[in-house]
């Protein structure tokens, strides 16, 4: 086990796109855990969207202080306890950081878990980690999906797009998926299961929403924001439901500017439009997780990983999610379990 923690801080906030100018590479003496807590290795770091947030602003946790150590959900392995709750060579999941060591008495953002015997790392920060839940409570609590039902989805290649058109399709939807580039809108359509797709980058969005849901749009879950969810808005069925689960089309704006401008058709429609924190469903998180298995394990779900490697390419995956280069959930794996 080596002596040195390296670790990525964050020294300054990102005007428009994040670069690795944000963050500074350091190393400082591997920590010991006090009486209550336990010495975590990482060996796997999660990227989301919402991390740009945390890099600016307070949100529904205050934003990261410059200083600090680059926030992030991982799975590491137990290396040394002083906590009951927690045996050496447990694996666990948690928000332990840009980083090779975390001490942590358990709590925090994302309280620390011991992962289910057998349960991979990978799986455990995607499918089973907050993006698939995100696409689980959104599409079912929020969404309301009723058999028949118009789903459409932007961001719909990326680790909650995907992972919430699938379940939409395992709930009798006719699904419908917006993504960037003829790869990802082939995948859709011919490995996920989509019944259409849209590429953004080549096609007209509002011209093809109309043509492929000409009676309207019955959900609509969005994770991009901006013109794509004006567009779906202008096409919204009546008694539509307008899942806000992001907008990663906005995050690197200094200034949000207005909302969209056909809100008005949420009142026309007598639709619904509602933002949703998957935290606030922690205590449900064992029931998602064992229908999500069971979709995973009969073809209907299916987990898709984009998977870097080394501690030290962090900043440059984090960017990978707002150049749309990734292809599902994107993580990194810096060590394997001992």
């Amino acid at each position: 086990m080596s002596e040195t923690n390296r670790q990525w801080t964050l020294v300054q906030r990102p005007e428009g796109r994040v670069n690795e100018s944000c963050f500074a590479w350091g190393e400082t003496p591997r920590p010991t855990p006090a009486e209550g807590e336990f010495l975590v290795r990482n060996l796997c770091l999660s990227f989301d969207p919402t991390q740009r947030g945390w890099m600016t602003m307070d949100t529904y946790v205050p934003k990261i202080p410059l200083g600090e150590v680059m926030r992030a959900a991982s799975v590491g392995q137990v290396v040394e306890s002083r906590h009951p709750g927690f045996a050496e060579g447990d694996l666990v999941q948690g928000a332990f950081g840009w980083q090779d060591y975390a001490v942590t008495d358990g709590g925090g953002l994302i309280p620390a878990r011991v992962l289910p015997a057998g349960t991979p790392p990978d799986l455990a920060l995607s499918l089973f980690g907050i993006t698939g839940l995100t696409a689980y409570f959104g599409v079912l609590d929020i969404g309301a999906p009723k058999a028949g039902d118009t789903f459409v989805v932007s961001g719909a290649a990326g680790a909650t797009g995907s992972v919430a058109g699938m379940i939409a399709k395992a709930k009798g939807c006719r699904v419908i998926g917006i993504a960037g580039g003829s790869t990802k809108c082939d995948w859709l359509t011919k490995e996920a299961g989509f019944d259409a797709s849209i590429d953004y980058k080549n096609e007209d969005v509002g011209k093809r929403l109309s043509a492929l849901c000409p009676e309207g749009i019955d959900i609509y879950f969005d994770n991009v924001g901006g013109e794509i969810l004006d567009a779906a808005l202008a096409r919204i069925a009546q008694g539509a439901r307008i899942v806000l689960c992001g907008a990663i089309s906005r995050y690197e704006d200094s200034d949000f500017g207005p909302g969209p401008s056909n809100y008005f058709n949420l009142i026309l429609q007598r639709a619904r439009m509602e933002g949703f924190i998957v935290l606030d469903y922690a205590e449900r998180f064992p029931e998602a997780i064992g229908e999500l298995g069971g979709w995973l394990a009969s073809g209907a779900v299916q987990n898709v990983v984009d998977m870097a490697h080394g501690l030290e390419n962090a900043p440059a995956t984090l960017q990978r999610l707002f150049t749309g280069a990734n292809f599902g959930k994107q993580l990194l794996t810096i060590a394997e379990p001992r």
